[in-house]
């Protein structure tokens, strides 16, 4: 089952489109889609942002529990999704090589890059406390929403 059903995903974007639109301030941005998911998505215990900057990833606005700061490229889902600028699905982050735990909650994942002016921004996470709880659906809408930011 995907992580929230088409329809509230168009519900979703139209609001994250609401939120963005005449702000300019990634932090504003970002903090808003964040806590919206978080509250929106179905089985969520993380929703945020790592921003691209010096060569790694670095915590941006999130809704759920302390995480990691500091991500290099190609550690992790987030290091992976943004080395290759393609969005990962992890059913089960127990599977995946080299994960990073920063919640031992958290069993499946999914994490989509974000891009400003065609150049890898960062990335947006999310991690589900259910296995398997992300597919095609998920990325999808997440990558629509993910777009707004800079819209």
């Amino acid at each position: 089952m995907t992580a929230t059903t088409k329809e509230n995903y168009e519900l979703l974007v139209q609001q994250a489109k609401a939120l963005v639109d005449g702000e300019d301030d990634w932090i504003a941005n970002t903090a808003n889609l964040s806590a919206l998911l978080f509250n929106s998505l179905n089985n969520v215990n993380f929703a945020g942002v790592y921003r691209f900057e010096n060569g790694e990833l670095i915590l941006g606005p999130f809704q759920g529990m302390p995480a990691c700061v500091h991500i290099q490229m190609g550690k992790g889902v987030c290091g992976t999704a943004a080395k290759e600028e393609k969005t990962q699905i992890v059913p089960n982050v127990h599977e995946f090589a080299g994960h990073i735990a920063c919640d031992s909650a958290s069993n499946s994942e999914i994490v989509v890059p974000v891009f400003k002016d065609e150049k890898l921004w960062g990335v947006f996470d999310f991690d589900s406390t259910k296995l398997n709880n992300f597919d095609e659906t998920d990325q999808k809408y997440l990558t629509e929403i993910a777009a707004a930011i800079f819209d």
